[in-house]
């Protein structure tokens, strides 16, 4: 007989903090081997910890998605050329001549193999970021995400959730009725079994959306309570400076003459923003069922990735060649000992993640 009682299940938010963490290490490098890595400890999280449901089955659809990224960049240097320099030249592409005010632009001409290896770094690391956004969807469930949102933020919220659900469920029935046709002994590849296979697909998703909106509709989506306009206009005003200041913040982050005012800024900004999101919710007066709450192991999770993004940040900083090698001359890229250990850091909630066993 199964053991029925169940750890509590881990906080939402802690697997997106998890993954926008890796996330952001893989923003700050562009070596394939530390990109190899982030993407490594990434699957080996998923296919650990990933619940069996149906927006678990969306990651292998966000990996297809990387591939395709990368080819598509990898073409693009292909057919229009690189700004990068270089003497290896792998193959000489028929140029078509365009007109003067087109210049710096060109149709075909000489591929060469820096120009490819750029493309390849910059292509992998839009890919790995892309990948890191899939775990984050194969990992959290997205209703109970919902639930963890602000009152002034759950009209945006249900917005969201909608749409990524969307592309889970759409997989899932992909996948059930191709299983049902190969079942009955029909085609579903090529392009009849792909047409024969869509239309089902589709009055599925449009039966999905007539039940969720008369569902919505049940629940009381979008009535707000009153509130005095005085609370409402500070509320505008503090979500609005908030933002402001998040924005000025980050700036002065990011560039050389702001680091003195930026953490200040950055910080009033958060804090307005906060101030204005609480006084906003009370305009959705809303009750949660058993609401999840941040466990040890969910802040450990979050804490993960958090570190991961802070130890590559400072290691682009303190060693920017080895974080974004060179392509001229061509020379193969290192692996740095320490930001990779940084990275292994990720692979942190799949240790701590515990499957419930059974007991006869």
């Amino acid at each position: 007989m199964a053991d029925r009682r169940s750890r509590p299940q881990l906080h939402p938010a802690a697997w997106w903090l998890w993954a926008l963490g890796l996330g952001t290490a893989a923003t700050r490098t562009t070596n394939p081997l530390l990109l190899a890595l982030l993407l490594t400890v990434s699957a080996y999280v998923v296919t650990t910890c990933r619940p069996d449901t149906p927006w678990s089955r969306s990651y292998s659809a966000f990996l297809k998605l990387a591939l395709a990224v990368l080819l598509i960049r990898l073409g693009f240097v292909v057919v229009l050329g690189s700004p990068v320099p270089g003497t290896h030249v792998l193959v000489t592409l028929p140029e078509l001549p365009l007109p003067d005010w087109a210049q710096g632009i060109r149709l075909g001409g000489a591929v060469t193999a820096e120009g490819l290896l750029f493309a390849c770094y910059d292509g992998l690391k839009l890919a790995t970021l892309l990948v890191c956004v899939g775990a984050a969807n194969a990992l959290a469930s997205p209703s109970r995400l919902l639930k963890t949102l602000p009152g002034a933020l759950y009209e945006t919220g249900v917005a969201v959730v909608v749409a990524l659900t969307f592309a889970p469920h759409l997989i899932a029935d992909v996948h059930r009725l191709r299983a049902a046709r190969r079942l009955r002994g029909r085609p579903d590849r090529g392009v009849r079994g792909l047409l024969q296979v869509g239309l089902p697909v589709l009055e599925g998703a449009l039966e999905r959306s007539v039940a969720l909106a008369a569902a919505m509709d049940a629940r009381g989506y979008g009535r707000t309570a009153d509130v005095p306009a005085p609370v409402r206009r500070t509320t505008a005003a503090l979500t609005l400076g908030g933002l402001l200041g998040v924005c000025a913040g980050t700036y002065g982050l990011l560039t050389a003459a702001g680091g003195a005012y930026g953490v200040p800024v950055l910080l009033a900004g958060v804090a307005a923003a906060v101030a204005g999101l609480r006084l906003g919710g009370r305009r959705s007066p809303r009750t949660r069922y058993r609401p999840d709450r941040w466990t040890p192991r969910a802040c450990l999770v979050a804490a993960s990735g958090g570190t991961v993004a802070a130890l590559l940040v400072v290691a682009a900083s303190a060693d920017p060649a080895a974080l974004r090698p060179g392509v001229v001359p061509l020379t193969a890229p290192a692996l740095p000992l320490w930001p990779a250990a940084s990275v292994l850091l990720g692979l942190l909630p799949a240790f701590t993640h515990h499957r419930p066993r059974e007991s006869s």
